[in-house]
């Protein structure tokens, strides 16, 4: 039976862990705005800048950044966080960027570009990075653009943030009316996983 080595417990290391994914977060879109390229930090952090603003004890820490750009800015976005140290990669069709040459995967900056599906059988495609507001540390999608993307990805990670979302009031039954109707048996399916945790 193959054991996982375990560390003692450390919150200094939790801190630091949490503390380097803002880092290259916030690095990476000032080197996009140095270079003026319009993005949207979006995914878990995006989520997190939104229910910091009602209930701060309820943000859910992340441990990679996801970035929407638009495509035609693709050879200007490499250029812009090469600069400042991530290396482009293409793992399995996915761009990415490790921070430096061995940085991890699992703590990569993923890009999505605006306006364009990310998988072919998603119901809606990508938000444009015009649909952002401004953020404390970097731009992220208005909340209506990133409730759609949520329910457009729809896997666990998805439906948990869409429930942090209703949790802090951020959304309700009211938001039926604000999405495609491509989503709203999704919104209605968390609402209702609400009410069975209830």
């Amino acid at each position: 039976m193959v054991r996982t080595p375990l560390k003692d417990f450390s919150w200094e290391r939790m801190a630091a862990a949490v503390d380097a994914v803002r880092e290259r977060a916030c690095r990476a879109s000032a080197a996009l705005v140095r270079a003026n390229v319009p993005h949207s930090i979006i995914g878990g952090h995006a989520v997190a800048s939104w229910v910091a603003r009602v209930d701060a004890e309820a943000v859910r820490n992340t441990a990679d950044v996801d970035l929407l750009v638009r495509r035609e800015d693709f050879a200007r976005v490499i250029d812009a966080l090469q600069d400042v140290g991530f290396a482009y990669q293409n793992v399995h069709g996915i761009d990415l960027f490790l921070d430096g040459p061995d940085g991890s995967v699992r703590s990569a900056i993923h890009l999505v570009f605006a306006g364009e599906r990310v998988r072919e059988t998603y119901p809606e495609p990508a938000p444009t990075v015009e649909e952002s507001v401004p953020g404390p540390d970097f731009p992220v999608p208005t909340l209506e653009a990133l409730v759609r993307m949520k329910l457009t990805s729809f896997r666990l990670k998805d439906r948990v943030h869409l429930l942090d979302l209703l949790e802090v009031g951020l959304i309700d039954d009211r938001w039926t009316d604000r999405i495609p109707a491509s989503l709203r048996d999704r919104l209605q399916d968390v609402f209702d996983s609400r009410d069975r945790e209830a």
